[in-house]
């Protein structure tokens, strides 16, 4: 069997820690390349010595000497700051998993690109800040782009190569998060520890708040318009508890195509890692009788006006996701804090969208430079609420 190399850009997060939970199960299959972190310096050496990385990156540069002295004894390569990320981005491998959180992500992911090779695109910020600029340069540079969120794969397992003009919908499922049943009275009174328990995924707590506001789902559906370029009139959003069915494709001839699997995002990582092929994963198999039942609704922008806020900012394109992107970073930071409540998070990125309306971005440093200047102005409008 041909041994795989793999970079994973990202590599102590939750992305980083399931993709590496399957190449251990599969271990003389796959060559490390490059593993990266932030400020995890020491489990990122701890990774690097199990995994026999060749290199490890650190961003945060005052860490690069205890980084060496984890290291030592070693012949795994320590480096560190955002150059250094961006180089190990670079390095040729048959596959690199995109998984650094937020815009610290994005020049990494733009020099996989780059490169030309596969890559598997866990960051979202990639296709929602810098969605034109991304896709162009995919294109530019002849990469593959595998989408590793579970709802844009089940799209892409879904569509399996076809036509886009023989697509009718494509659906994104939602669970609802865990203020799905609750009274638009109720909700203004929601808590952070109430917004971070989501129902169906084990996540992160800014992932968790924006599944709870839905803008998890909103710009999910921006992301669905850059990967699969069907028109934004054909992209649409159901509510769906159980998580079971991660998306849908309908087709002009009335078939319906779904894919389904357990709440475990070892199942899509495995499709990106394994494609065009399948890979074991632990997972689980669905018992669907256990389950029981499969519901579905429609969603409710009036108690959750995140999914309209995002699809209109998506028709207007350019910077303006950006520019909603960095705002709803901010919105949700100062509601974790407890600075404002939870219904204000969809209001603050209104406020913040019709005061900045950035030209259109020609490159990925005008797109950081949108982010830069959409935070300021998050922060100054906050201030003056």
């Amino acid at each position: 069997m041909k041994v795989r190399s793999i970079s994973i850009l990202g590599s102590t997060g939750s992305i980083g820690d399931s993709t590496l939970d399957l190449i251990r199960r599969n271990r003389s299959e796959w060559r490390v390349v490059a593993l990266t972190a932030q400020n995890r310096v020491v489990e990122l050496a701890r990774l690097a010595r199990e995994f026999a990385a060749e290199v490890a990156v650190i961003g945060d540069e005052s860490l690069l000497s205890q980084l060496r002295e984890e290291l030592r004894g070693t012949n795994i390569a320590a480096t560190a700051g955002q150059q250094a990320l961006i180089e190990a981005a670079a390095y040729s491998a048959d596959i690199t998993v995109a998984a650094i959180v937020g815009c610290a992500g994005l020049a990494p992911t733009m020099a996989a690109i780059e490169r030309g090779g596969t890559v598997a695109l866990a960051n979202k910020e990639a296709l929602v800040s810098a969605g034109e600029v991304m896709t162009a340069a995919v294109l530019r540079h002849g990469a593959t782009l595998l989408p590793v969120d579970s709802e844009h794969n089940a799209i892409f397992q879904c569509m399996a190569g076809s036509d886009p003009t023989d697509i009718r919908w494509i659906t994104l499922t939602a669970s609802g998060g865990p203020f799905r049943d609750w009274s638009a009275e109720r909700i203004v009174r929601a808590t952070p520890t109430e917004a971070v328990k989501h129902p169906n995924w084990a996540m992160g707590a800014k992932i968790s708040v924006d599944s709870a506001t839905m803008f998890n789902k909103g710009l999910e559906l921006i992301e669905a318009h850059h990967l699969f370029p069907v028109g934004l009139q054909k992209l649409r959003i159901i509510v769906h508890p159980q998580s079971v069915v991660h998306s849908m494709v309908e087709y002009r001839d009335g078939s319906t195509l779904a894919q389904l699997g357990p709440s475990d995002m070892r199942v899509p990582i495995a499709s990106a890692l394994a494609w065009p092929a399948r890979m074991d994963t632990p997972c689980e198999p669905l018992d669907l009788a256990a389950i029981g039942e499969l519901t579905f609704r429609a969603p409710d922008e009036v108690r959750f006006p995140a999914t309209r806020i995002c699809r209109e900012a998506a028709l207007l394109g350019g910077g303006i996701p950006a520019v909603l992107n960095a705002a709803n970073e901010v919105a949700v930071a100062a509601f974790l804090a407890g600075q404002i409540g939870f219904t204000r998070i969809a209001a603050h990125v209104e406020n913040v969208l019709s005061a900045y309306a950035p030209p259109p971005p020609a490159s990925l440093d005008d797109v950081l430079a949108i982010d830069r200047e959409a935070r300021l102005r998050a922060m100054s409008l906050m201030e003056l609420a």
